[in-house]
């Protein structure tokens, strides 16, 4: 699987080569993180790649295209809602999936706040399901945003430790 994520590594692998890319028997889907749909469309005109989102606020827009799912990272706290998100999209029923997709977007947006993976880590710690410290170069989610990622959590009727 290919991942398109510039965010992190600085450089947008063009839809060129993914079809390219893509011709190599081995690679057989793309996790695509760069916030374009427009080069989800120009690689699914180029070759019959999968396409997967890599971000979980643009996985309904995605699919409505014909992207196949999703690499998420809030599945890891509401698996259950992503999974139906993309089971309602997958079945053609955009309107009940951009139901969930509305709810959920404002936590799949902090998430990402402090950079991921300090967002996640604070959630999964509050749901009680804690991941452990983070590690340098890594950094923890600062206050105020652990005070909107909670906030939101309750909003999206994310799990809370009793």
């Amino acid at each position: 699987m290919l991942y398109n994520i510039p965010g992190r590594t600085g450089i947008t692998m063009s839809p060129q080569t993914v079809a390219r890319l893509h011709q190599h028997k081995n690679i057989v889907a793309i996790k695509e993180a760069t916030g374009l749909l427009d080069i989800a469309s120009e690689i699914q005109s180029l070759c019959d790649i999968t396409i997967l989102s890599g971000d979980d606020s643009l996985t309904l827009p995605l699919m409505s295209i014909g992207g196949a799912g999703v690499i998420s990272v809030l599945s890891n706290l509401m698996p259950g809602q992503i999974k139906q998100m993309t089971k309602l999209a997958l079945a053609g029923n955009f309107k009940e999936a951009a139901t969930i997709h509305k709810r959920l977007f404002p936590l799949m947006r902090a998430m990402f706040l402090d950079g991921n993976p300090a967002g996640i880590k604070h959630a999964m710690r509050v749901a009680g399901m804690d991941t452990g410290e983070m590690r340098l170069p890594l950094w923890e989610a600062s206050e105020a945003t652990k005070r909107t990622i909670e906030e939101q959590m309750r909003t999206a009727g994310a799990p809370f430790a009793a």
